[in-house]
C-alpha cells in the first residue's frame, strides 16, 4: 500500500481500527465536559447561598440549557457528515470553554460586588446558554468519529468505552472541585480550572486528531447532556443487528413513522417521563438539603466538598449498577425499571429522613442505584418494544424524554423543597409510585419482550 503502509489491505464495507492514543484523546474530550459540569453542580449551591439568590432561581439558572441542547445536538450532528468530526469536536470545546470560563468570570463578579446578585443570574444563564448551543456539537462528533473508524466487532466496545467517559466524569468532577477551591478565587476556582484543562484538551485534538472525511452519518443514541445526570453508558449499537444502512425498507420503501402515542412504546416512554422527573428532581435539591441538614448556610464556602462527596458516591452508585448489576443479575427491562424505581424511591426517603453527612451520602449512594437500573431498563424496554427498522426513530424519542426531564423537574424540585422539604419529597416518592402502577399495569413481560421479533 501507499505511504509505506505494508499492513493487510481491509475489506470493502470495513474500518481500520482506532489506535489507543487516539481512544484517549476521544475519551478525555467527552470526559472534561461531564466532569466539568459535575464540579459545577457541586459548587453552585454554595455560590447561590453566598449570593443571598433563592435556591429556585440558581437551579434554573444552569438547567434550562439542556433544552438548548436536546435541540442543538441532532443538528450538530447532522452538520458532522458534512464538515467532519473533528470539526465538530472543537466547536464543542470552544463552546464549552466559552462558556464555562465566562460563567466563572459573571459568577466571581458577583461574588465580589462588581453585578447586583439578579444580574449576576441573568449573565450566567446567557453564558450557559452557550454550552447548550454550542457544547453539544462535540459528543455526536466523537460518537460518528468512532462508529466511522471501526469495525463491527471493534464498534461496540469502543463505543461503550466512550460513553462510559460522562459516567467516570460525573465521578471525578464532583471529586476534584473542592481541590480547585484556592484563595483569590474562592467557589469560582472549579470553572477556572476546568477552562484550562479543556483549553489543553483542545490543543492536543488540533495537533494530534488527524483530520477526517466523514465515512457516513452518526449512528446511535444522542449523548444526554452530561449536566443532567443522566450518563448513558449502555452500548451505541447493538451487535447482532445489521448497521442501519442495511435496514429493510417498509412496502411504500419508507419506514413509517414512529410518534410518541404508539402503544407499543407508550407505557416505557411515560415511566421514563415519570422516573426522569423524579431523578431530576431529587438531583437538583440535594445540593441545597446538604447546606440545610449540615448547617452550613452561613459559611457556603464550606458546602462545596461535602456536596461533591455526596455526588460523587451517587455517580459511584450509578456506575456500579450499569456496569455490574445489569450485567451481573441478567435483568430483563421490566425488572430493571420497576426494581430500579423501587431502590431509588426508598433511597429518596433516606435522604428526606437524613440528618448527618453520611445518612445523607447513603440515601443518595441507594437512590442513585436505583436510577442507574431504572434507566437502561426503560431505555432497553422501548428499544425491544419496536422492529429492528424503528430502532433509530426509538432511541431519538427516548433521547427527547432524558432530555425534558431536565428542563424544568430540578428547578420545581428545589422550589417544592423551599416550600416544604416534605412536599419536595413526597412529591418525588408520588412520581415513583406512578412508575410502579404504570409499569406492573401497562410494560410488557421481559420474557415477551425478548422474544426474537420477527420484523
Amino acid at each position: 500500500m501507499s505511504h509505506g503502509d505494508q499492513s493487510t489491505p481491509a475489506l470493502p464495507g470495513t474500518t481500520a481500527s482506532l489506535p489507543g492514543w487516539r481512544v484517549a484523546l476521544l475519551f478525555t474530550v467527552m470526559l472534561v465536559t461531564a466532569a466539568g459540569n459535575t464540579a459545577m453542580q457541586s459548587v453552585m449551591p454554595s455560590i447561590g447561598t453566598a449570593l443571598k439568590v433563592e435556591d429556585f432561581w440558581i437551579s434554573l439558572a444552569y438547567t434550562w440549557s439542556a433544552l438548548l441542547w436536546m435541540i442543538c445536538a441532532p443538528m450538530w450532528a447532522r452538520r458532522s457528515d458534512r464538515r467532519g468530526r473533528k470539526a465538530m469536536m472543537g466547536i464543542g470545546l470552544l463552546g464549552f470553554i466559552f462558556s464555562f470560563g465566562l460563567c466563572g468570570l459573571s459568577l466571581w463578579l458577583g461574588l465580589n460586588g462588581w453585578l447586583g446578585a439578579i444580574g449576576t443570574l441573568i449573565v450566567f444563564a446567557l453564558c450557559r446558554s452557550l454550552y447548550g448551543g454550542f457544547g453539544s456539537a462535540a459528543p455526536p462528533a466523537v460518537q460518528a468519529y468512532v462508529a466511522s473508524r471501526t469495525s463491527r466487532a471493534e464498534r461496540t466496545q469502543a463505543l461503550s468505552l466512550i460513553s462510559s467517559s460522562f459516567g467516570l466524569g460525573t465521578v471525578i468532577g464532583p471529586a476534584l472541585a473542592p481541590y480547585f477551591i484556592v484563595p483569590g478565587l474562592g467557589l469560582v476556582g472549579p470553572f477556572v480550572a476546568f477552562t484550562v484543562i479543556a483549553i489543553l484538551v483542545l490543543i492536543a485534538l488540533r495537533i494530534w486528531l488527524p483530520d477526517d472525511s466523514p465515512a457516513y452519518a452518526a449512528r446511535g443514541r444522542i449523548v444526554a447532556a452530561p449536566f443532567s445526570a443522566n450518563s448513558d453508558t449502555g452500548r451505541g449499537e447493538d451487535e447482532d443487528e445489521p448497521d442501519r444502512g442495511a435496514q429493510e425498507p417498509a412496502a411504500d420503501g419508507e419506514v413509517a413513522r414512529l410518534r410518541w402515542q404508539d402503544p407499543r412504546i407508550r407505557p416505557w416512554l411515560m415511566a421514563g417521563l415519570l422516573g426522569g422527573h423524579a431523578q431530576a428532581a431529587l438531583f437538583g435539591l440535594v445540593g441545597f438539603l446538604v447546606l440545610d441538614r449540615l448547617g452550613l448556610r452561613a459559611t457556603p464556602d464550606l458546602g462545596a466538598a461535602p456536596i461533591g462527596r455526596i455526588l460523587m458516591v451517587g455517580a459511584v452508585a450509578t456506575l456500579l449498577a450499569q456496569w455490574g448489576l445489569i450485567p451481573l443479575l441478567r435483568l430483563g427491562p421490566r425488572a430493571s425499571a420497576l426494581w430500579g424505581i423501587s431502590v431509588a424511591a426508598a433511597g429518596a426517603a433516606v435522604i428526606m429522613l437524613a440528618s448527618t453527612e453520611h445518612s445523607i451520602m447513603m440515601g443518595m449512594g441507594i437512590a442513585s442505584l436505583g436510577f442507574g437500573l431504572f434507566r437502561p431498563g426503560f431505555t432497553a424496554g422501548a428499544s425491544l418494544a419496536v422492529s429492528r427498522a424503528e430502532q433509530g426513530q426509538s432511541a431519538g424519542i427516548v433521547a427527547s424524554v432524558n432530555g425534558a426531564a431536565y428542563i424544568f423537574a430540578p428547578a420545581i424540585g428545589v422550589w417544592l423543597y423551599g416550600h416544604s422539604p416534605w412536599v419536595g419529597f413526597a412529591a418525588i416518592e408520588l412520581l415513583c409510585l406512578a412508575v410502579i402502577v404504570l409499569g406492573l399495569k401497562s410494560m410488557g413481560k421481559d420474557e415477551d419482550l425478548t422474544r426474537p421479533n420477527p420484523a
